[in-house]
C-alpha cells in the first residue's frame, strides 16, 4: 500500500496516486510538476464544471481515506459509473498531454 499523499487538494492526491499506478516510472519531480499542472488546470475551468470537478474530488477523496486509494483507484476506473468514471478520464488526459508534450521523450510506463 502506498503511503498517505502530502499534497494539497483531493484532486492532486488521487492524481499523485492515479499517475504512480499509471506510470510507476515517472520520477517523483516530474509527476509532482504534472500534478500541478492538472491542479492549475481545473482552477481554470468554468465554475459549474470546476464545482462539479471538485465535489467529485472530494467524494473520491473521502473514499480513498476510508477504503485505500488503491482500492478507489480500481473502482472508480473499472466501473462504468456516470460522472465518477470520467474523473480518472480527466485527470489522465490532463496529465499525459502534460508529460509528452514537456518530456516527449517519455516511455510509456513514466520512464525519461
Amino acid at each position: 500500500m502506498r503511503a498517505p499523499s502530502t499534497l494539497s487538494t483531493p484532486m492532486a492526491r488521487f492524481a499523485d496516486a492515479l499517475l504512480s499506478v499509471d506510470l510507476p516510472a515517472l520520477p517523483v519531480a516530474p509527476r509532482r510538476q504534472t500534478v500541478s499542472f492538472i491542479d492549475e488546470r481545473v482552477q481554470t475551468m468554468p465554475s459549474v464544471p470546476r464545482f462539479g470537478v471538485k465535489a467529485i474530488g472530494v467524494g473520491v477523496d473521502v473514499l480513498s481515506r476510508l477504503f485505500g486509494v488503491d482500492r478507489v483507484i480500481s473502482l472508480v476506473t473499472k466501473l462504468p459509473i456516470p460522472l465518477l468514471a470520467e474523473y480518472p478520464r480527466l485527470i489522465r488526459s490532463l496529465a499525459f498531454a502534460y508529460i509528452w508534450e514537456t518530456w516527449p521523450a517519455t516511455q510509456t510506463d513514466g520512464a525519461q
